[in-house]
């Protein structure tokens, strides 16, 4: 009887120690602090400020490729810094912006699509997700061509982990139809979501960065499919494309948020990268008033420790771009003939001004926007006079500079729109040649409408170790990585597209 009940005493005290150490038990394991999950337009803003890249090093694809291939910034070093100096691939930097969208940008962008499909409260944050996501597409699927779109993101969702590459012409239709049906759904009747880090909600700019980005996309095609060329371009216009530089889509930096860019020239790269003599000399020769801005020069320096203040000027009669063709040794051979002392004596790009580590960073502007139209127009497509949506362009991009600080004065905007006038007979040259300068330092853009117009009528680079067979390069090859982890649907589209080099031209890039 004793052994009994000191049992029952046993098993009621184990019972109450159960009891009491379960107590508590879920609130006390419960993480208070960290979120289990993310409302889906905070994500979509991630997903907007991880489109310009997670960090510094994420800028070299832009650094040593889009700005040289369209001659604008140059390096003459090679190592992990060659690619279009030289026209050659780096195997380091070609794959930037295919491994930042698909392990970021485009998972992010899958998330907030899954999140709010079916969610009516949510219906604005869904149609800017689909806005964005034909934006970051274009931006890939210009940088190489077919790539995975339909199935792309989906692996956390479907479990598919080795997504089909579809065509450059599919996936295009495809931007078209999400940019008209996304746009033409914003709606008015909810509340703005002020937390958007792009527009704060505003539904009207959001319908037109859609439409601003179909007209881009129209436009894309010119060489390929003028008829719905054509009429994307006229939907476009219907639906009400960018009025102002008010609407652009920009993204702003602060002393603690950088501009990447910025940021990696004024630390690990400011001795090594140079405005190319084809954009400096087009900017002296027409008396542009944009170059003192874009640039500085350190004049006299014969070694990086030499470019102090001292010697910084933006006067433009001083300025003298590095010639294309050269790399840090032979570049010697162009000291006299450019009145310099050393590499470190050409003229760079202006660290006070556009790129100060605040200074913003564009994604569409009302210039582009235009400037397109202009060509539109030239070409019959739209309503209008082409001198004016010209006019128009380069204002807005003179105008624009205000926003690294230093505006343009109205009488010097005057003078060169007077001294620069639309001729139709040069029509295309021109528009494009002033849509190269209005997407300075938007390197994928720049780079894309070159490709697709021909202007402006650059020289190839002459560097005598070129591993490109044409004049340019027209695409970035595919990441090494995708050999080894979808080798099966990147052969099908190598062989569809042609061979994974810089030569192979992408779709629309009819030559």
């Amino acid at each position: 009887m004793k052994k009994k009940l000191t049992y029952t005493l046993y098993l009621m005290f184990g019972a109450s120690v159960l009891t009491g150490c379960d107590q508590g038990f879920t609130e006390l394991n419960t993480n208070k602090v960290d979120p289990t999950s993310l409302a889906a337009p905070m994500v979509l803003n991630k997903a907007i400020i991880n489109t310009s890249y997670l960090d510094g090093f994420g800028t070299l694809g832009m650094l040593c490729y889009n700005f040289g291939i369209v001659q604008q910034i140059i390096t003459p070093y090679g190592s992990s810094l060659s690619g279009a100096n030289y026209d050659q691939v780096n195997s380091g930097n070609t794959p930037l912006v295919w491994t930042n969208f698909y392990r970021n940008v485009i998972k992010q962008l899958v998330s907030v699509l899954e999140q709010t499909k079916a969610d009516p409260l949510q219906v604005n944050t869904y149609q800017a997700a689909r806005i964005w996501r034909a934006y970051v597409f274009m931006l890939l699927t210009d940088t190489y061509g077919d790539v995975p779109y339909f199935e792309a993101g989906k692996g956390y969702t479907e479990e598919i982990i080795n997504p089909k590459y579809d065509a450059q012409q599919d996936i295009y239709k495809d931007i078209l139809k999400e940019l008209e049906e996304a746009s033409a759904a914003l709606t008015t009747a909810q509340s703005p979501i002020v937390t958007d880090i792009l527009y704060g909600g505003d539904v009207a700019k959001w319908r037109k960065l859609g439409y601003t980005l179909m007209l881009r996309a129209g436009m894309r095609m010119t060489k390929v499919d003028q008829a719905n060329a054509q009429a994307y371009v006229k939907k476009a216009v219907a639906g009400g494309v960018f009025e102002s530089n008010a609407d652009n889509s920009v993204l702003r930096h602060t002393s603690l948020y950088n501009n990447y860019i910025a940021n990696h020239l004024q630390a690990r790269e400011k001795t090594n990268f140079y405005l190319a003599a084809p954009f400096v000399n087009y900017l002296k020769d027409n008396k542009d008033p944009r170059l003192p801005i874009f640039a500085v020069r350190y004049v006299g320096a014969k070694g990086g420790q030499e470019q102090v203040a001292s010697r910084a000027s933006s006067d433009a009669s001083v300025q003298v771009g590095m010639p294309m063709g050269y790399n840090d040794v032979t570049i010697a051979q162009t000291f006299t003939a450019n009145n310099v002392v050393s590499l470190w004596d050409y003229t760079q790009v202006n660290l006070n001004t556009v790129l100060k580590l605040d200074s913003p960073e564009f994604h569409v502007t009302y210039a582009q926007t235009q400037l397109l139209l202009a060509e539109a127009a030239q070409r019959g497509w739209v309503s209008g006079s082409a001198a004016d949506y010209y006019a128009r362009g380069i204002r807005a991009n003179l105008e624009q500079m205000a926003s690294y600080g230093s505006a343009i004065p109205e009488a010097s905007i005057k003078a060169y729109l007077d001294a620069h006038p639309y001729d139709a007979a040069k029509g295309l040259d021109l528009i494009n040649t002033q849509y190269w300068v209005a997407s300075f330092l938007d390197g994928n853009e720049a780079w894309a409408n070159f490709r697709r117009s021909g202007y402006p009528a650059l020289k190839k680079n002459p560097y005598p170790g070129s591993e490109v067979k044409g004049d340019f390069i027209r695409r970035m090859p595919y990441p090494d990585s995708e050999i080894v982890v979808n080798s099966g649907k990147l052969n099908e589209a190598i062989t569809r597209q042609g061979p994974n080099t810089l030569d192979t031209r992408v779709w629309w890039d009819k030559q």
